[in-house]
């Protein structure tokens, strides 16, 4: 099996690396979300390599109340025998790309870089290397079934566009339609490790609300921004206890929490009456967002009731479960670490992710899950949500192969 797997990626990289220029080339920025163009990119392409491809478009008022512009999810399903199911879930969806970039961000340019060849883009490391990592995994498990080696099971690549904003549209609505029920699932991630925790978040929208005035008498008014400005020192006090909430978990620290958006105010010589910002805290392995969202309101109605002429409301926005176990993770995580060593010798760890995804999705439907793909060793590394984000073309392969061996593990009969 090894060896066919083997030989088989070596005679395709060249073809591996065109589809994954294809996808970075064709923007998908979320927001504004409008990836049905993509979606369809993407079936062509598959459909060149001989799969039967589902198109699951997600219905226009759905899309729009998870603040995207259209959604067509791509299933492809490879039954080799009688067994369990396991799922291949990759995003198709990025962030917008920003300033900064030395590199065309929807360029797809091969630059040699430290000895390495390493191709640029936005999407190229998280997640489009995964589109075409679980996509040439696939191939080669057929292409070991077709000189006759036994696989018992069936393979789904799930191919989605909203885990920026969530996986509400992605995931949890093929899983929520009946479209999928798969036993294991592998979603986007490195392969240097495997992921089989990772934090949640909450995301608040705060508005504090006082009384306009004229700036020249500010005592006729109630200045919404004194008191938010005391609110948000409350706030950024309370993320040095955050600091102390240790976790077990290599690569998961601590809780944070992030004021990152404030709007407010009407004119330089108006006392602004509504100041709304929004809060971002991350939560580890063990709380909820219940129990986060209440603690976070009572530190601000603590402040806001030292001015009776002061209210205030916290909305919801977003709250994402962290990734927690899920009896049969060690089956998945144990094929993977299986083939890296087969591979390369590697003991690859068992680490937690500061990041939420959407595996979570998958293990709130009681699906055992972990990450594990194409990615670097790092965000960092690669530059993911960053200026000139990159892929070590040597992870593409490494990825692509380590999860065909594993997945190999999983169905033998």
């Amino acid at each position: 099996m090894k060896d066919v797997i083997s030989d088989f990626l070596n005679s395709q990289q060249e073809r591996q690396e065109e589809f994954l220029a294809a996808l970075v080339k064709s923007p998908t920025d979320n927001p504004p979300g409008d990836c049905a163009a993509h979606s369809k990119l993407l079936a062509k392409l598959l459909r060149n390599l001989d799969f039967e491809v589902e198109e699951h478009p997600v219905p226009d008022a759905t899309v729009k109340a998870a603040g995207m512009q259209s959604v067509t999810n791509i299933i492809v399903r490879h039954k080799f025998g009688d067994g369990p199911t396991i799922a291949l879930n990759a995003h198709g969806d990025v962030v917008p790309p920003g300033s900064g970039w030395q590199y065309d961000p929807y360029g797809a340019e091969i630059v040699i870089e430290g000895g390495q060849r390493k191709m640029f883009g936005r999407g190229v490391a998280v997640s489009k290397s995964d589109l075409a990592g679980y996509t040439w995994a696939l191939l080669a498990l057929k292409e070991a079934q077709s000189t006759g080696r036994k696989l018992a099971g069936t393979v789904e690549l799930h191919f989605t566009y909203d885990e920026e904003i969530g996986g509400t549209v992605g995931p949890q609505w093929i899983l929520e339609q009946g479209i999928s029920s798969p036993d294991y699932v592998i979603c986007a991630g490195f392969s240097h490790a495997v992921v089989t925790r990772h934090n949640g978040c909450l995301h608040l929208e705060v508005t504090i609300n006082g009384k306009i005035g004229h700036a020249a008498e500010p005592e006729r008014a109630v200045d919404a921004l004194e008191v938010t400005t005391k609110v948000l020192s409350s706030l950024y006090a309370s993320r040095e206890a955050l600091s102390k909430i240790k976790v077990d978990i290599p690569g998961i620290e601590h809780p944070t929490l992030v004021v990152g958006l404030i709007n407010g105010g009407v004119n330089t010589n108006v006392v602004p009456d509504k100041i709304s910002f929004r809060i971002d805290r991350r939560i580890v392995p063990g709380e909820s967002a219940d129990a986060v969202q209440e603690q976070i309101t009572s530190l601000i109605k603590a402040e806001v009731e030292k001015n009776p002429s002061v209210e205030f409301t916290a909305e919801r926005i977003m709250a994402a479960a962290p990734l927690e176990h899920k009896t049969g993770w060690e089956e998945i995580a144990g094929a993977l670490r299986s083939a890296a060593i087969s591979l390369t010798g590697e003991t690859i760890p068992y680490v937690g992710a500061k990041l939420f995804t959407d595996a979570r999705l998958y293990a709130e439907k009681g699906i055992p899950v972990v990450l594990f793909g194409a990615g670097p060793k790092t965000l960092a590394e690669a530059g993911g949500h960053n200026s000139d984000e990159k892929l070590d073309l040597n992870d593409l392969r490494r990825g692509t192969e380590i999860t065909a061996l594993a997945v190999s593990e999983l169905l033998k009969p």
